[in-house]
C-alpha cells in the first residue's frame, strides 16, 4: 500500500502526459510538481487520509465476515479494533508515506522535465517512423 500511495504523483500524471508535453503546458506542470508547497500539500492531504484510514474502524465488518464465515479469524477481532490494529499499526507510518509522496512528486516533476525536453524529439521520431512504416507498406514484395 505505501508503494502505491507514494506513486500516485506518477499515476496522476501517467495519462495526460503526451497531451501536456503536446500542447506546451508541461512548464506549468514542472512548476506545479517542482513546487515545495505543492509537495507538502500533498504530502500532508496523503497522511491525513492514510492516518483517517489507520483509524477505521473494523469491528462491524469483521463480525460480518464472521457470521459469514464462522471458521475465519474474524471472530477473534475485537468489536472496537481498528484498521490501524490489525494492520500493527506504526506510528511513524502517516510521516513515511509523507515523505515517500514528498520524494515521488519530486520525481514526477523531474519525468515531466525530461519529457517535455525530449517531446520535440520523440514527435519528429514517431513522424518519421510512421513515414517509413508507410514506405515499406507500399514497397513490392520480393
Amino acid at each position: 500500500m505505501r508503494l502505491l500511495v507514494a506513486a500516485l504523483p506518477l499515476f496522476a500524471l501517467a495519462a495526460p502526459l503526451p497531451a501536456v508535453a503536446a500542447d506546451g503546458e508541461a512548464r506549468d506542470t514542472v512548476a506545479t510538481l517542482n513546487d515545495p508547497a505543492m509537495q507538502d500539500r500533498m504530502a500532508d492531504t496523503i497522511s491525513a487520509i492514510v492516518g483517517a484510514l489507520m483509524q477505521m474502524p473494523v469491528g462491524p465488518l469483521a463480525e460480518a465476515v464472521a457470521r459469514v464465515d464462522p471458521d475465519s479469524g474474524a471472530a477473534y477481532i475485537p468489536a472496537d479494533a481498528t484498521l490501524g490494529e490489525l494492520a500493527g499499526r506504526d506510528p511513524d507510518f502517516a510521516d513515511r508515506m509523507a515523505d515517500d509522496v514528498r520524494a515521488g512528486t519530486r520525481v514526477a516533476g523531474h519525468a515531466v522535465s525530461a519529457i517535455a525536453v525530449y517531446a520535440p524529439l520523440l514527435k519528429d521520431m514517431a513522424r518519421d517512423l510512421a513515414a517509413q512504416w508507410e514506405r515499406e507498406r507500399a514497397a513490392p514484395r520480393h
